[in-house]
Protein backbone atom coordinates (compact mmCIF):
# COMPACT_ATOMS: atom_id res chain seq x y z
CA UNK A 1 0.00 0.00 0.00
CA UNK A 2 1.18 3.67 -0.74
CA UNK A 3 1.62 6.72 1.03
CA UNK A 4 -0.66 8.05 -1.27
CA UNK A 5 -3.25 5.76 -0.76
CA UNK A 6 -2.47 5.67 3.04
CA UNK A 7 -3.33 9.20 3.31
CA UNK A 8 -6.64 9.15 1.01
CA UNK A 9 -7.92 6.41 3.42
CA UNK A 10 -7.11 8.51 6.67
CA UNK A 11 -8.44 11.59 5.09
CA UNK A 12 -12.12 9.20 4.01
CA UNK A 13 -12.29 7.86 7.60
CA UNK A 14 -11.49 11.19 9.26
CA UNK A 15 -14.79 12.47 6.79
CA UNK A 16 -16.59 9.35 7.88
CA UNK A 17 -16.06 9.99 12.13
CA UNK A 18 -17.39 14.12 11.49
CA UNK A 19 -19.94 13.59 8.83
CA UNK A 20 -22.86 15.63 10.29
CA UNK A 21 -25.66 13.40 8.34
CA UNK A 22 -27.42 11.94 11.35
CA UNK A 23 -29.83 14.59 11.42
CA UNK A 24 -31.78 12.90 8.73
CA UNK A 25 -30.22 8.97 7.88
CA UNK A 26 -30.92 6.58 10.36
CA UNK A 27 -28.48 4.70 12.22
CA UNK A 28 -29.98 1.20 11.08
CA UNK A 29 -29.61 -2.19 13.88
CA UNK A 30 -27.68 -4.96 13.79
CA UNK A 31 -29.68 -7.59 14.90
CA UNK A 32 -29.04 -11.43 15.59
CA UNK A 33 -30.21 -13.35 12.20
CA UNK A 34 -31.39 -16.83 14.39
CA UNK A 35 -32.36 -18.88 11.49
CA UNK A 36 -30.03 -18.19 9.05
CA UNK A 37 -27.14 -18.48 12.00
CA UNK A 38 -28.37 -22.28 12.14
CA UNK A 39 -28.72 -22.57 8.50
CA UNK A 40 -25.37 -21.78 8.06
CA UNK A 41 -23.78 -22.92 11.27
CA UNK A 42 -22.32 -19.52 12.01
CA UNK A 43 -22.99 -16.54 13.94
CA UNK A 44 -24.88 -13.87 11.62
CA UNK A 45 -25.34 -10.03 12.17
CA UNK A 46 -27.62 -8.52 9.56
CA UNK A 47 -26.71 -5.20 9.23
CA UNK A 48 -30.25 -4.04 8.15
CA UNK A 49 -30.14 -1.04 5.45
CA UNK A 50 -33.36 -1.50 3.73
CA UNK A 51 -34.41 0.13 7.08
CA UNK A 52 -33.38 3.38 6.13
CA UNK A 53 -35.58 6.18 4.65
CA UNK A 54 -35.39 5.22 1.05
CA UNK A 55 -34.78 1.02 2.11
CA UNK A 56 -31.62 1.79 0.55
CA UNK A 57 -27.62 2.51 2.03
CA UNK A 58 -27.55 5.08 -0.77
CA UNK A 59 -29.05 7.87 0.76
CA UNK A 60 -25.95 7.88 3.35
CA UNK A 61 -23.17 8.36 0.40
CA UNK A 62 -25.76 11.08 -1.14
CA UNK A 63 -26.91 13.13 1.94
CA UNK A 64 -22.81 13.23 3.30
CA UNK A 65 -22.01 14.53 -0.33
CA UNK A 66 -24.63 17.06 -0.37
CA UNK A 67 -24.04 18.30 3.31
CA UNK A 68 -20.47 19.14 2.36
CA UNK A 69 -21.08 21.24 -0.85
CA UNK A 70 -21.12 24.64 -0.28
CA UNK A 71 -24.48 26.96 -1.15
CA UNK A 72 -23.37 27.87 -4.55
CA UNK A 73 -23.10 24.65 -5.86
CA UNK A 74 -26.50 23.44 -4.71
CA UNK A 75 -28.07 26.67 -5.78
CA UNK A 76 -28.61 25.49 -9.54
CA UNK A 77 -29.39 22.09 -8.46
CA UNK A 78 -28.33 18.56 -8.67
CA UNK A 79 -28.38 15.66 -11.47
CA UNK A 80 -27.92 11.91 -10.86
CA UNK A 81 -27.86 8.49 -12.49
CA UNK A 82 -28.75 5.70 -10.79
CA UNK A 83 -30.66 2.34 -11.46
CA UNK A 84 -32.73 3.63 -8.35
CA UNK A 85 -31.34 3.45 -4.96
CA UNK A 86 -28.60 6.02 -5.38
CA UNK A 87 -31.24 8.04 -7.36
CA UNK A 88 -34.10 7.90 -4.34
CA UNK A 89 -31.32 8.75 -1.70
CA UNK A 90 -30.25 11.82 -4.18
CA UNK A 91 -34.06 12.76 -4.54
CA UNK A 92 -34.89 12.77 -0.83
CA UNK A 93 -31.95 14.26 0.21
CA UNK A 94 -32.64 17.25 -2.66
CA UNK A 95 -36.01 17.29 -1.16
CA UNK A 96 -34.81 17.79 2.75
CA UNK A 97 -31.90 20.15 1.46
CA UNK A 98 -34.72 22.28 -0.75
CA UNK A 99 -32.63 22.05 -4.02
CA UNK A 100 -34.18 20.58 -7.70
CA UNK A 101 -32.85 17.52 -8.75
CA UNK A 102 -33.10 15.88 -12.13
CA UNK A 103 -32.72 11.85 -12.16
CA UNK A 104 -31.58 10.10 -15.00
CA UNK A 105 -32.62 6.13 -14.35
CA UNK A 106 -32.36 3.39 -17.39
CA UNK A 107 -35.38 2.81 -19.27
CA UNK A 108 -35.77 -0.76 -17.56
CA UNK A 109 -35.98 0.44 -14.14
CA UNK A 110 -37.91 -1.03 -11.64
CA UNK A 111 -41.83 0.88 -12.16
CA UNK A 112 -41.23 1.38 -7.99
CA UNK A 113 -38.20 2.69 -7.81
CA UNK A 114 -39.17 5.58 -10.43
CA UNK A 115 -42.69 6.26 -8.54
CA UNK A 116 -40.50 6.50 -5.21
CA UNK A 117 -38.00 9.08 -7.14
CA UNK A 118 -40.99 10.85 -8.05
CA UNK A 119 -42.50 11.01 -4.58
CA UNK A 120 -39.24 12.79 -3.58
CA UNK A 121 -40.23 15.80 -6.05
CA UNK A 122 -37.24 15.20 -8.41
CA UNK A 123 -38.00 14.41 -12.08
CA UNK A 124 -37.36 11.52 -13.60
CA UNK A 125 -35.69 11.21 -17.19
CA UNK A 126 -35.64 7.46 -18.69
CA UNK A 127 -32.29 6.73 -20.75
CA UNK A 128 -30.28 3.78 -21.63
CA UNK A 129 -30.50 0.39 -21.87
CA UNK A 130 -27.89 -0.12 -18.19
CA UNK A 131 -26.39 2.36 -15.40
CA UNK A 132 -23.77 3.51 -17.57
CA UNK A 133 -25.70 4.88 -20.53
CA UNK A 134 -27.31 6.81 -17.68
CA UNK A 135 -24.34 8.34 -16.52
CA UNK A 136 -23.04 9.58 -19.68
CA UNK A 137 -25.88 11.26 -20.28
CA UNK A 138 -26.85 12.28 -16.99
CA UNK A 139 -23.36 14.68 -17.21
CA UNK A 140 -23.39 15.93 -20.18
CA UNK A 141 -26.94 16.74 -19.13
CA UNK A 142 -25.38 18.63 -15.62
CA UNK A 143 -22.74 20.76 -17.80
CA UNK A 144 -25.57 22.05 -20.30
CA UNK A 145 -27.97 23.50 -16.78
CA UNK A 146 -25.47 24.20 -15.01
CA UNK A 147 -26.35 21.34 -12.26
CA UNK A 148 -24.00 19.73 -9.95
CA UNK A 149 -23.61 15.83 -10.93
CA UNK A 150 -23.69 13.58 -7.80
CA UNK A 151 -21.77 10.44 -8.60
CA UNK A 152 -22.97 7.20 -7.51
CA UNK A 153 -20.05 5.55 -5.94
CA UNK A 154 -16.42 6.77 -7.25
CA UNK A 155 -16.18 9.70 -5.07
CA UNK A 156 -14.44 10.62 -1.83
CA UNK A 157 -17.62 12.05 0.04
CA UNK A 158 -19.69 9.67 -1.25
CA UNK A 159 -17.64 6.86 -0.16
CA UNK A 160 -16.99 7.90 3.05
CA UNK A 161 -20.67 8.95 3.76
CA UNK A 162 -21.19 4.63 3.39
CA UNK A 163 -18.20 4.17 5.63
CA UNK A 164 -20.84 5.27 8.50
CA UNK A 165 -22.32 1.88 7.75
CA UNK A 166 -18.95 0.50 8.94
CA UNK A 167 -18.69 2.77 12.05
CA UNK A 168 -22.07 1.52 13.35
CA UNK A 169 -21.06 -2.12 13.14
CA UNK A 170 -18.27 -1.60 14.94
CA UNK A 171 -19.88 0.39 17.66
CA UNK A 172 -22.77 -2.28 17.81
CA UNK A 173 -20.56 -4.76 17.99
CA UNK A 174 -17.27 -4.27 19.94
CA UNK A 175 -16.52 -8.42 20.28
CA UNK A 176 -14.30 -10.13 17.60
CA UNK A 177 -15.84 -10.59 14.17
CA UNK A 178 -14.60 -12.88 11.58
CA UNK A 179 -15.42 -10.77 8.01
CA UNK A 180 -18.09 -8.20 7.08
CA UNK A 181 -19.88 -9.27 3.81
CA UNK A 182 -20.73 -6.74 0.95
CA UNK A 183 -22.65 -6.37 -2.01
CA UNK A 184 -20.83 -5.06 -4.97
CA UNK A 185 -21.60 -2.99 -7.78
CA UNK A 186 -19.79 0.12 -8.61
CA UNK A 187 -17.69 -0.33 -5.21
CA UNK A 188 -18.68 2.40 -3.28
CA UNK A 189 -20.34 0.46 -0.54
CA UNK A 190 -17.62 -1.82 0.05
CA UNK A 191 -14.96 1.11 -0.26
CA UNK A 192 -16.47 2.84 2.38
CA UNK A 193 -16.81 -0.24 5.03
CA UNK A 194 -13.37 -1.63 3.98
CA UNK A 195 -11.77 2.18 4.61
CA UNK A 196 -12.88 2.68 8.36
CA UNK A 197 -12.84 -1.13 9.06
CA UNK A 198 -8.94 -1.75 7.84
CA UNK A 199 -8.13 1.35 9.75
CA UNK A 200 -9.90 0.47 13.45
CA UNK A 201 -10.14 -2.90 13.17
CA UNK A 202 -7.63 -4.81 10.15
CA UNK A 203 -7.98 -8.16 11.55
CA UNK A 204 -11.41 -8.06 10.05
CA UNK A 205 -12.09 -9.47 6.68
CA UNK A 206 -13.79 -7.66 3.86
CA UNK A 207 -15.66 -10.02 1.26
CA UNK A 208 -17.19 -8.26 -1.98
CA UNK A 209 -20.07 -9.93 -2.87
CA UNK A 210 -20.84 -9.49 -6.93
CA UNK A 211 -23.55 -10.75 -8.94
CA UNK A 212 -21.82 -13.45 -11.51
CA UNK A 213 -24.00 -11.50 -14.65
CA UNK A 214 -22.37 -8.24 -13.43
CA UNK A 215 -18.75 -9.08 -11.97
CA UNK A 216 -16.53 -6.09 -13.08
CA UNK A 217 -14.78 -5.78 -9.95
CA UNK A 218 -13.93 -9.38 -10.30
CA UNK A 219 -12.82 -9.12 -13.91
CA UNK A 220 -10.63 -5.70 -13.43
CA UNK A 221 -9.13 -6.86 -10.45
CA UNK A 222 -7.95 -9.75 -11.92
CA UNK A 223 -6.70 -7.41 -14.76
CA UNK A 224 -5.26 -4.88 -12.42
CA UNK A 225 -7.31 -1.72 -13.69
CA UNK A 226 -10.83 -1.06 -14.00
CA UNK A 227 -12.05 -3.03 -17.18
CA UNK A 228 -15.89 -2.60 -18.85
CA UNK A 229 -17.49 -5.42 -19.21
CA UNK A 230 -19.07 -6.01 -22.40
CA UNK A 231 -22.84 -6.33 -21.11
CA UNK A 232 -23.95 -6.61 -18.05
CA UNK A 233 -27.45 -8.36 -16.53
CA UNK A 234 -29.94 -6.52 -14.95
CA UNK A 235 -31.22 -9.39 -12.69
CA UNK A 236 -29.55 -7.42 -9.63
CA UNK A 237 -29.81 -3.81 -11.25
CA UNK A 238 -28.58 -1.92 -8.56
CA UNK A 239 -25.51 -3.26 -9.13
CA UNK A 240 -25.38 -3.73 -12.88
CA UNK A 241 -22.50 -1.54 -13.71
CA UNK A 242 -20.17 -2.45 -16.42
CA UNK A 243 -16.89 -0.82 -15.27
CA UNK A 244 -15.92 0.11 -11.59
CA UNK A 245 -14.78 3.63 -10.50
CA UNK A 246 -10.85 4.47 -10.33
CA UNK A 247 -11.45 5.23 -6.57
CA UNK A 248 -13.19 2.24 -5.83
CA UNK A 249 -11.15 -0.05 -7.48
CA UNK A 250 -8.14 1.42 -6.15
CA UNK A 251 -9.61 0.64 -2.43
CA UNK A 252 -10.43 -3.00 -3.19
CA UNK A 253 -7.39 -3.89 -4.67
CA UNK A 254 -5.78 -2.51 -1.31
CA UNK A 255 -8.44 -3.13 0.95
CA UNK A 256 -10.44 -5.96 0.03
CA UNK A 257 -9.96 -9.76 1.05
CA UNK A 258 -11.47 -11.58 -1.54
CA UNK A 259 -14.33 -10.83 -3.90
CA UNK A 260 -17.39 -13.96 -4.05
CA UNK A 261 -19.34 -14.32 -7.32
CA UNK A 262 -23.02 -15.89 -6.76
CA UNK A 263 -25.67 -16.87 -9.62
CA UNK A 264 -29.00 -15.55 -9.81
CA UNK A 265 -30.50 -18.47 -8.11
CA UNK A 266 -27.92 -18.59 -5.07
CA UNK A 267 -29.45 -14.58 -4.89
CA UNK A 268 -33.00 -15.76 -5.18
CA UNK A 269 -32.51 -18.28 -2.51
CA UNK A 270 -31.10 -15.66 -0.37
CA UNK A 271 -34.32 -13.60 -0.67
CA UNK A 272 -36.01 -16.41 0.91
CA UNK A 273 -33.39 -17.01 3.21
CA UNK A 274 -33.58 -13.68 4.79
CA UNK A 275 -37.74 -13.54 4.40
CA UNK A 276 -37.65 -16.50 6.52
CA UNK A 277 -35.83 -15.37 9.45
CA UNK A 278 -36.75 -10.87 9.28
CA UNK A 279 -40.06 -11.54 7.16
CA UNK A 280 -38.98 -8.68 4.72
CA UNK A 281 -38.19 -8.98 1.18
CA UNK A 282 -34.86 -7.41 -0.14
CA UNK A 283 -34.31 -6.61 -3.63
CA UNK A 284 -31.63 -8.98 -5.69
CA UNK A 285 -28.82 -6.83 -4.67
CA UNK A 286 -30.25 -6.45 -1.47
CA UNK A 287 -29.95 -10.35 -1.06
CA UNK A 288 -26.00 -10.46 -2.51
CA UNK A 289 -24.26 -10.51 0.56
CA UNK A 290 -26.31 -13.47 2.44
CA UNK A 291 -25.47 -14.82 -0.96
CA UNK A 292 -22.16 -14.75 -0.76
CA UNK A 293 -22.17 -15.69 3.08
CA UNK A 294 -23.72 -18.95 2.26
CA UNK A 295 -20.94 -20.35 -0.11
CA UNK A 296 -18.18 -18.91 1.90
CA UNK A 297 -19.32 -21.27 4.98
CA UNK A 298 -19.95 -24.08 3.00
CA UNK A 299 -16.41 -23.89 1.86
CA UNK A 300 -14.42 -22.44 5.11
CA UNK A 301 -14.56 -22.69 8.47
CA UNK A 302 -15.82 -19.93 10.44
CA UNK A 303 -14.67 -19.00 13.88
CA UNK A 304 -16.66 -15.77 14.89
CA UNK A 305 -19.25 -14.15 13.90
CA UNK A 306 -19.84 -12.78 10.61
CA UNK A 307 -22.18 -9.45 9.26
CA UNK A 308 -23.73 -9.44 6.57
CA UNK A 309 -25.53 -5.84 4.93
CA UNK A 310 -28.41 -6.14 3.65
CA UNK A 311 -28.08 -3.08 1.64
CA UNK A 312 -31.70 -2.48 0.05
CA UNK A 313 -35.46 -3.21 -0.22
CA UNK A 314 -36.60 -2.08 -3.45
CA UNK A 315 -38.65 -4.69 -4.56
CA UNK A 316 -41.35 -4.88 -7.30
CA UNK A 317 -43.59 -7.45 -6.40
CA UNK A 318 -44.09 -8.96 -10.03
CA UNK A 319 -40.16 -10.47 -9.50
CA UNK A 320 -41.78 -12.56 -6.90
CA UNK A 321 -42.58 -15.18 -9.26
CA UNK A 322 -38.96 -15.72 -11.00
CA UNK A 323 -37.55 -15.52 -7.15
CA UNK A 324 -39.76 -17.97 -5.55
CA UNK A 325 -39.30 -20.20 -8.69
CA UNK A 326 -35.90 -20.18 -8.43
CA UNK A 327 -34.78 -20.19 -5.07
CA UNK A 328 -35.17 -24.04 -4.47
CA UNK A 329 -32.74 -24.28 -6.95
CA UNK A 330 -30.83 -21.78 -5.14
CA UNK A 331 -30.79 -23.58 -2.24
CA UNK A 332 -29.93 -26.72 -3.71
CA UNK A 333 -33.88 -28.14 -2.55
CA UNK A 334 -35.36 -28.94 -5.85
CA UNK A 335 -33.74 -31.34 -8.53
CA UNK A 336 -34.81 -30.76 -12.19
CA UNK A 337 -34.81 -34.46 -14.31
CA UNK A 338 -35.26 -35.62 -17.52
CA UNK A 339 -36.40 -39.65 -17.15
CA UNK A 340 -36.82 -41.92 -20.04
CA UNK A 341 -39.48 -44.67 -18.80
CA UNK A 342 -40.65 -47.82 -20.83
CA UNK A 343 -44.51 -46.64 -22.65
CA UNK A 344 -46.11 -49.72 -20.80
CA UNK A 345 -48.33 -49.69 -17.63
CA UNK A 346 -46.49 -49.64 -14.28
CA UNK A 347 -43.86 -47.87 -15.57
CA UNK A 348 -45.28 -44.78 -13.71
CA UNK A 349 -46.09 -46.68 -10.07
CA UNK A 350 -41.76 -48.61 -10.11
CA UNK A 351 -40.73 -44.79 -11.11
CA UNK A 352 -42.53 -42.97 -8.31
CA UNK A 353 -41.51 -45.56 -5.90
CA UNK A 354 -37.72 -45.17 -7.07
CA UNK A 355 -38.04 -41.82 -5.90
CA UNK A 356 -38.05 -42.77 -2.02
CA UNK A 357 -39.55 -40.32 0.42
CA UNK A 358 -38.99 -37.22 -2.33
CA UNK A 359 -41.64 -35.08 -2.57
CA UNK A 360 -42.45 -34.52 -6.62
CA UNK A 361 -42.54 -30.53 -6.90
CA UNK A 362 -43.37 -30.45 -10.85
CA UNK A 363 -44.56 -33.38 -13.43
CA UNK A 364 -44.45 -33.10 -16.88
CA UNK A 365 -45.59 -35.78 -19.37
CA UNK A 366 -47.68 -37.01 -22.63
CA UNK A 367 -48.28 -40.22 -24.16
CA UNK A 368 -45.41 -40.18 -27.10
CA UNK A 369 -45.36 -42.83 -30.09
CA UNK A 370 -42.77 -45.12 -29.58
CA UNK A 371 -41.81 -47.67 -26.59
CA UNK A 372 -40.75 -44.84 -24.25
CA UNK A 373 -42.01 -42.23 -22.77
CA UNK A 374 -40.04 -38.71 -21.21
CA UNK A 375 -40.75 -36.88 -18.29
CA UNK A 376 -39.87 -33.46 -16.89
CA UNK A 377 -40.02 -33.94 -13.23
CA UNK A 378 -38.89 -31.70 -10.63
CA UNK A 379 -38.46 -33.52 -7.36
CA UNK A 380 -37.72 -31.95 -3.47
CA UNK A 381 -34.26 -32.64 -2.17
CA UNK A 382 -32.41 -31.31 1.15
CA UNK A 383 -28.79 -31.08 -0.57
CA UNK A 384 -26.84 -31.64 -3.69
CA UNK A 385 -25.64 -35.24 -3.21
CA UNK A 386 -29.86 -36.51 -2.78
CA UNK A 387 -29.55 -35.55 -6.34
CA UNK A 388 -26.95 -38.15 -7.00
CA UNK A 389 -28.44 -40.85 -5.42
CA UNK A 390 -31.71 -40.17 -7.36
CA UNK A 391 -30.06 -39.81 -10.18
CA UNK A 392 -27.96 -43.35 -9.68
CA UNK A 393 -30.61 -45.00 -8.50
CA UNK A 394 -32.84 -44.33 -11.33
CA UNK A 395 -30.34 -45.25 -13.63
CA UNK A 396 -29.60 -48.68 -11.67
CA UNK A 397 -33.04 -49.76 -12.11
CA UNK A 398 -32.68 -49.14 -16.40
CA UNK A 399 -34.66 -46.04 -15.88
CA UNK A 400 -32.65 -43.28 -18.19
CA UNK A 401 -32.42 -40.07 -16.02
CA UNK A 402 -30.93 -36.62 -16.89
CA UNK A 403 -29.62 -33.89 -14.72
CA UNK A 404 -31.17 -30.28 -15.70
CA UNK A 405 -30.94 -28.22 -12.01
CA UNK A 406 -28.61 -25.86 -13.80
CA UNK A 407 -29.35 -25.96 -17.89
CA UNK A 408 -30.89 -22.09 -18.06
CA UNK A 409 -33.13 -23.31 -20.93
CA UNK A 410 -34.66 -26.28 -18.95
CA UNK A 411 -35.44 -23.91 -15.93
CA UNK A 412 -36.54 -21.08 -18.09
CA UNK A 413 -38.39 -22.73 -21.05
CA UNK A 414 -39.09 -26.28 -21.28
CA UNK A 415 -40.80 -26.54 -17.72
CA UNK A 416 -43.40 -24.18 -19.19
CA UNK A 417 -43.69 -26.03 -22.82
CA UNK A 418 -43.53 -30.02 -22.44
CA UNK A 419 -46.71 -31.25 -24.11
CA UNK A 420 -45.99 -33.55 -26.91
CA UNK A 421 -43.53 -32.96 -30.36
CA UNK A 422 -44.11 -31.09 -33.48
CA UNK A 423 -43.38 -31.70 -36.56
CA UNK A 424 -41.05 -28.72 -37.79
CA UNK A 425 -39.00 -29.04 -40.86
CA UNK A 426 -35.92 -27.43 -40.82
CA UNK A 427 -36.33 -26.10 -37.72
CA UNK A 428 -33.66 -23.91 -35.84
CA UNK A 429 -34.14 -23.33 -32.35
CA UNK A 430 -32.49 -20.57 -30.48
CA UNK A 431 -32.64 -19.20 -27.39
CA UNK A 432 -32.46 -14.98 -26.94
CA UNK A 433 -32.34 -12.44 -24.34
CA UNK A 434 -33.48 -8.86 -24.82
CA UNK A 435 -34.17 -6.07 -22.90
CA UNK A 436 -37.63 -6.16 -21.02
CA UNK A 437 -39.22 -2.89 -22.06
CA UNK A 438 -41.72 -1.83 -23.86
CA UNK A 439 -41.73 -2.49 -27.73
CA UNK A 440 -39.33 -4.90 -26.90
CA UNK A 441 -40.81 -8.31 -27.94
CA UNK A 442 -42.65 -6.25 -30.47
CA UNK A 443 -39.30 -5.69 -32.07
CA UNK A 444 -38.79 -8.61 -32.15
CA UNK A 445 -41.66 -10.18 -33.67
CA UNK A 446 -41.61 -7.76 -36.38
CA UNK A 447 -38.18 -8.16 -37.57
CA UNK A 448 -38.97 -12.11 -37.90
CA UNK A 449 -42.09 -10.72 -39.77
CA UNK A 450 -40.11 -8.47 -42.49
CA UNK A 451 -37.28 -10.61 -43.33
CA UNK A 452 -38.22 -11.32 -46.51
CA UNK A 453 -36.70 -14.39 -46.44
CA UNK A 454 -40.38 -16.30 -46.12
CA UNK A 455 -38.84 -17.78 -42.38
CA UNK A 456 -41.60 -19.23 -39.95
CA UNK A 457 -41.64 -19.66 -36.65
CA UNK A 458 -42.15 -22.78 -35.48
CA UNK A 459 -41.95 -22.26 -31.74
CA UNK A 460 -41.91 -19.82 -29.76
CA UNK A 461 -42.24 -18.85 -25.82
CA UNK A 462 -41.64 -16.47 -23.80
CA UNK A 463 -42.47 -15.16 -20.20
CA UNK A 464 -42.00 -11.93 -18.36
CA UNK A 465 -39.88 -11.80 -15.19
CA UNK A 466 -40.42 -8.34 -14.20
CA UNK A 467 -37.37 -6.15 -14.68
CA UNK A 468 -35.27 -9.11 -15.78
CA UNK A 469 -34.12 -9.32 -19.22
CA UNK A 470 -36.73 -10.92 -22.15
CA UNK A 471 -36.41 -14.55 -22.38
CA UNK A 472 -37.61 -16.11 -25.22
CA UNK A 473 -36.83 -19.65 -26.80
CA UNK A 474 -38.16 -19.82 -29.86
CA UNK A 475 -37.79 -22.08 -33.36
CA UNK A 476 -37.11 -20.46 -37.05
CA UNK A 477 -38.45 -22.64 -39.97
CA UNK A 478 -34.92 -22.31 -42.66
CA UNK A 479 -33.91 -23.82 -45.11
CA UNK A 480 -29.92 -24.97 -44.59
CA UNK A 481 -28.56 -22.44 -47.32
CA UNK A 482 -30.13 -19.40 -46.01
CA UNK A 483 -29.17 -20.27 -42.31
CA UNK A 484 -25.93 -17.52 -42.14
CA UNK A 485 -28.81 -15.18 -43.34
CA UNK A 486 -30.68 -15.72 -41.00
CA UNK A 487 -28.48 -15.35 -38.33
CA UNK A 488 -27.27 -12.36 -39.33
CA UNK A 489 -30.92 -10.45 -39.38
CA UNK A 490 -30.50 -12.08 -36.03
CA UNK A 491 -27.00 -10.11 -34.98
CA UNK A 492 -28.33 -7.20 -36.63
CA UNK A 493 -31.25 -6.93 -34.18
CA UNK A 494 -28.68 -6.31 -31.32
CA UNK A 495 -30.31 -9.54 -28.72
CA UNK A 496 -27.86 -11.73 -27.57
CA UNK A 497 -28.62 -15.00 -29.22
CA UNK A 498 -27.46 -18.86 -28.42
CA UNK A 499 -28.02 -21.81 -30.97
CA UNK A 500 -29.58 -24.25 -28.84
CA UNK A 501 -30.96 -27.49 -31.21
CA UNK A 502 -28.21 -29.99 -29.55
CA UNK A 503 -29.77 -29.09 -26.23
CA UNK A 504 -30.65 -32.51 -24.57
CA UNK A 505 -34.14 -31.50 -22.89
CA UNK A 506 -35.01 -30.01 -26.44
CA UNK A 507 -34.73 -33.15 -28.01
CA UNK A 508 -36.30 -35.17 -25.67
CA UNK A 509 -39.64 -32.89 -24.92
CA UNK A 510 -39.81 -31.02 -27.78
CA UNK A 511 -38.41 -32.44 -31.50
CA UNK A 512 -39.74 -34.88 -33.56
CA UNK A 513 -36.56 -36.48 -33.64
CA UNK A 514 -37.98 -38.64 -36.86
CA UNK A 515 -38.18 -35.09 -38.68
CA UNK A 516 -34.54 -34.29 -39.72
Amino acid sequence: MDSAFSKWQERLVRATINTSIYDSVRETPLLPATLLSSLYGVPLLLKREDLQPVFSFKIRGAYHKMTRMGAAQLAGGVVAASAGNHAQGVAWSAKKLGVPAIIVMPVHTQRIKVAAVKAYGAQVKLHGEVFDDSYLYANALAKERGMTFIPPFDDADVIAGNGTIAAEILRHHPQPLQAIFCAVGGGGLISGVAAYVKTMRPEIKIIGVEAEESASMTASLAAKKPIALDKVGIFADAVAVKKPGKLTFTACQNLVDDIIVVNNDAICAAIKDIYNDTRVIVEPSGALAVAGVRKYTQRRKVSAPIVAITCGANMNFDRLRFIAERAEIGEEREALLAVTIPERPGSFNKFCGLLGGHNITEFNYRLAKGKDAHIFVGIEVQKAEDRKTVLKKLRDNQLPAIDLTHDEMSKLHIRHMVGGRARAENENLYRFEFPERPGALRTFLHSLATNGGGWNISLFHYRNHGADVGRVLCGIQVLPAEIAQCEQRLRALGYPFWREDDNRAYRLFLADNTSS
